[in-house]
């Protein structure tokens, strides 16, 4: 059976949720499930805005048939070719042997490299600024290279003010009838998936986010419809604001987020006295993680809230305990900037993981660490329990300055 909302009275959302997936694209623990947004503008021709996952065709399918009411399609719109946004392609070009494709050149080298399908009489491709009538709504398309993938685009209708943003502004999270994000508390429920998927998905584009924001500053948008997500109707410069400090790479909160990896609670004591010594001087809301169980996505979208971190592992092997060796390598990866950072390191015999973290660290822009490095010799003595003081004296006074 159908399950459809109505964005406007010709524009349907068509979309549905997977909350049986555990990993998004395999990696990313999604507990609350995921949505595949997909559209339906029904005017003298009828278009379709991205399909959905294989995970959910038969649903999308009801969906779409059941919008177009008998009618036939006319135009399926391709902003973005991952197989999570084009799983359907092949099936609604089998049911509607008349309606064209449109995207870009990109989006037609990919869908040859996924299907098989005779393409030649039905693409339409778009560039930069070019525009698709429907009647009284018309499409109008900007690219969006590697926002995420270098293929992306993104439709503006301009009669209603509609922006299909592909996977920008989208969040994990499936859709639990409240389609739109004010039905939801945002902030409670959504904005911590919302930065996570940020973080790890689009997190190490920032310049090209950035060079979309600006491009889309230019449009009058009353509603913002991504890929995955609540759409956006109401506050849509909280959700632009967020992309934009996101995108900058400035810390969310001026807030400190602890990691930590300790092997047999040594390090683990010190993360805590720490984390006592720096509540006792004022500091709220400190977030604490072990990074060897908690998974590296939840860690990165917490690096992209904070403003201060710090960062307890072990030596291990002569070099870092692997665990946070993983963090350093994704923080690397995404292009992580602009942070301050404390450091404690441990080793029976010879405590060398702070020298080996901060190394890490000098490649990446705007990194700031701060002195001293509290340096454990298997569990805090006298000295060490000095440093570690005097590291919490150095981060209260970083967070008021």
């Amino acid at each position: 059976m159908y399950c459809t909302r109505k964005l406007t009275e010709q524009v349907t959302w068509v979309g549905g949720s997977d909350r049986r997936l555990a990993l998004f694209e395999n990696l990313f623990p999604v507990p609350h499930g995921v949505s595949y947004n997909s559209y339906v503008i029904m005017d003298e021709k009828t278009a379709v805005l991205d399909t959905a996952d294989a995970a959910i065709s038969r649903q999308f399918l009801e969906n779409v048939l059941h919008t177009l009411g008998g009618r036939p399609l006319d135009y399926l719109v391709v902003n973005h070719m991952e197989p999570d946004h084009c799983a359907n392609i092949e099936a609604l070009a089998l049911r509607f042997p008349g309606m064209k494709i449109v995207g870009n050149a990109k989006t037609f080298t990919f869908m040859k490299q996924f299907y098989d399908l005779p393409l030649e009489e039905r693409m339409i491709i778009v560039k930069e600024g070019d525009t698709l009538s429907l009647g009284s709504h018309t499409l109008h398309f900007y690219m969006a290279p590697m926002v995420h993938w270098p293929e992306v685009m993104v439709t503006y209708e301009s009669s209603e003010k509609l922006l299909f943003s592909a996977d920008a502004f989208g969040t994990f999270g499936a859709v639990n009838g409240s389609l739109f994000s004010d039905e939801v508390n945002f902030d409670r429920d959504w904005l911590d998936d919302a930065r996570r998927y940020y973080g790890n998905i689009v997190g190490k584009y920032g310049l090209q986010v950035q060079a979309a924001l600006k491009k889309l500053s230019a449009l009058d948008i009353a509603m913002i419809c991504p890929l995955h997500g609540p759409v956006w109707r109401e506050n849509l410069d909280y959700l632009l604001g967020k992309y934009d400090k996101w995108s900058r790479y400035e810390p969310e909160e001026k807030a400190v987020a602890i990691f930590y990896a300790s092997m047999y609670g040594d390090t683990e004591n010190a993360a805590d006295i720490l984390a006592a010594g720096l509540a006792e001087g004022g500091v709220r809301n400190i977030a604490m993680y072990d990074v060897s169980s908690t998974h590296i996505s939840y860690l990165i979208s917490e690096v992209f809230r904070c403003s201060h971190l710090v960062l307890a592992a072990p030596t291990y092997n002569n070099g870092i305990y692997p665990a946070m060796a993983n963090l350093l390598h994704d923080m690397k990866a995404l292009m992580l900037q602009n942070r301050t950072v404390g450091l404690v390191e441990n080793g029976s015999w010879a405590p060398v993981s702070g020298k080996l973290i901060r190394a890490e660290l000098e490649s990446l822009k705007g990194f700031q660490v701060l002195e001293p490095v509290a340096s454990l010799k298997s569990a805090l003595k006298g000295d060490s329990l000095e440093q570690l003081g005097q590291l919490k004296d150095s981060i209260l006074a970083s967070l008021n300055g």
